[in-house]
């Protein structure tokens, strides 16, 4: 373990979150709503896809990390809308 890299820490670190996004969100402790789980989601991605572009590279892993990174971006988007639409309506 001593002579892994900076971005093999990242890419555990990443899958470390995103394993623990989704035992939250099945044990009901978090929403998949919730900017928490997008979160923890699009940060755990992020250090996924850091290991895969500067460690050994994997097609396959980083297209399925670049989807789970950019529909992370979409719900957090999307929750800001949402949010934003229920404080205008009296």
């Amino acid at each position: 373990m001593s002579n892994m890299f900076w971005h093999d820490w990242a890419g555990l670190i990443g899958v470390a979150l995103v394993l623990v996004a989704f035992f939250l969100l099945q044990a009901h402790k978090l929403s998949g709503q919730g900017y928490a789980y997008q979160v923890m989601n699009l940060v755990g991605a992020f250090g996924i896809l850091l290991s895969l572009v500067f460690g050994m590279f994997n097609l396959s892993a980083f297209l399925q990390e670049m989807a789970w990174f950019l529909i992370s971006v979409y719900g957090i988007a999307r929750g800001v809308k949402t949010r934003r639409a229920a404080q205008i309506v009296p």
